[in-house]
């Protein structure tokens, strides 16, 4: 197994916006990724985070080199997609997740 985790911070003034954009845009994207074998999108809470709203997009793919095919094209064409509708009121920060130990 292999996870990558995407953190897409929101500014304040743009929550709504984005908001409506995860509800109905990426969510049917993640929807239709063909390599993920399951993810989880969440809401995160922070009591270090006092300007804006992060969320994160947790996906899991069979093996590390299909987390790296995603990563140079899907990863690439999602970015491409958000900084053009919404330039750098959503900023978007990706970590590879390597698993030592799992149990679902």
């Amino acid at each position: 197994m292999s996870v990558l985790s995407i953190t897409f911070h929101c500014t304040e003034n743009n929550i709504e916006e984005w908001e409506n954009y995860v509800d109905e845009t990426l969510i049917l994207m993640t929807e239709n990724l063909m390599d993920v074998e399951k993810y989880i999108l969440s809401e995160v809470y922070s009591e270090y985070i006092e300007d804006g709203k992060n969320y994160n997009l947790l996906l899991m793919f069979d093996d590390h080199e299909k987390r790296g095919e995603f990563m140079e094209s899907e990863m690439k064409n999602i970015s491409e997609i958000i900084e053009k509708k919404f330039g750098q009121e959503v900023m978007i920060f990706t970590t590879s997740l390597n698993p030592k130990k799992t149990r679902f």
